[in-house]
């Protein structure tokens, strides 16, 4: 402003003063229009810094994750692996129960056809013995009629006091023929006594082999009542100790109410639990029981005299029966072998109580398990 002062209006300068004057007042604006740009940038820094900083802890937790998750998968490709050693174990288990029994068949029919050769040879020499008596017979007969002639002879040439050269010749010739008959009748007396010493070899053989069979069947019966006792044993302690569950004679007989609904067949979460221990104390026998026992695990289902009839289940035939297949089906399921596992149904018609009351009914509603040769 001092800068007009003194300058006429009109005056150039005065124009050029003022438009300097209006182009210095643009750079307080521009100042400002700056601050708020830097101002925009630093915010917009710290917003990428704070992305940056949640990204980064994202992927912190994502990375620690995915260290649990690869554990998880180490652990459990270490598991798979055990199991497959496991099944390798049972594979070669197996292979080798499969061998010994096949070397036990092999034995029992070895000793079967020794049995059936010497009970053929024993016919035989039976047959020969009787072709020899009734050779004997003829022949002692024969030896008797030339004995009657020759007597008759004597006795002819007795009455006549004396012998013709002729009748002396016959003489001769039977008693010669005699001595034949007598030579050849003992000769076969003493074939029949060397038959006689054979049959005699042949029955004591025979009876032997019968007797070695007898031993070891009596042998692989003792064995398996024992492996039998240890599993009904181990089976008691697997499901509990309940006074419904009983062993009678040869079989583990539990109540169908534990496994079942009444009038199913499908096994419940429970049942499950208790099937899976069953199968485990299956397994620890099996291990022990030796390869030339052909054993065999029954399944039978028995039912109540109430009567049944829906679609699936007709009768109880078809309860009980669907009840011991459901059985054998999950243990084969846990790792049985199958042909080592029996379903049977028997319905109502093998009752342990036949009063008509529910006590009987309950006690009638049953699984029996049973450890037995095939």
């Amino acid at each position: 402003m001092g800068l007009l002062v003194g300058l006429p209006e009109g005056d150039p300068r005065m124009s050029t003063l003022r438009r300097r004057r209006g182009a210095f007042d643009i750079w307080p604006g521009f100042v400002d229009a700056l601050t708020s740009l830097v101002m925009v940038m630093i915010f917009v820094l710290l917003i990428f810094a704070i992305g940056q900083f949640v990204l980064s802890d994202t992927l912190s937790g994502k990375n620690r994750a995915l260290d649990a998750l690869n554990a998880r998968v180490a652990e459990l490709a270490k598991t798979l692996s055990l199991a497959q050693d496991d099944k390798h174990a049972l594979d070669a288990k197996v292979a080798e129960l499969s061998a010994s029994l096949g070397q036990a068949s092999s034995e029992r029919d070895a000793l079967k056809g020794q049995l059936d050769t010497a009970t053929s040879e024993a016919s035989k020499l039976a047959a020969d013995i009787a072709a020899l008596n009734a050779l004997k017979q003829q022949l002692e007969a024969e030896v008797a009629r030339l004995g009657a002639e020759l007597d008759g002879s004597k006795q002819d040439l007795v009455k006549q006091t004396a012998l013709t050269s002729a009748a002396a010749a016959q003489t001769e010739l039977l008693n010669r023929q005699l001595a034949a008959l007598n030579e050849q009748l003992g000769k076969i007396q003493a074939a029949l006594d060397i038959a006689n010493q054979d049959v005699k070899a042949k029955d004591a053989k025979i009876a032997d082999l019968g007797k070695q069979l007898n031993l070891a069947l009596a042998h692989k019966v003792g064995e398996l009542e024992r492996y039998r006792s240890e599993f009904f044993g181990k089976l008691r302690a697997a499901l509990g100790d309940r006074s419904d569950i009983r062993i009678v004679g040869d079989r583990f007989v539990l109540p169908t109410d534990i496994l079942f609904d009444t009038g199913s067949a499908d096994l419940g979460a429970d049942a499950q639990a208790r099937l899976a221990r069953l199968a485990d104390t299956v397994r620890e026998v099996a291990a022990e029981i030796p390869s030339s026992i052909d054993w065999v695990l029954r399944i039978d289902g028995h039912t109540d005299k109430r009567p049944i009839n829906t679609p699936r289940f007709p009768s109880n035939w078809e309860l009980s029966t669907a009840r011991a297949v459901a059985i054998v089906k999950y243990l084969v399921v846990q790792g049985i072998p199958a042909h080592r596992l029996s379903a049977n149904g028997f319905g109502e018609f093998q009752p342990l109580d036949g009063t008509d009351t529910a006590e009987a009914w309950a006690k009638n509603r049953r699984i029996e398990i049973q450890l037995t040769n095939r």
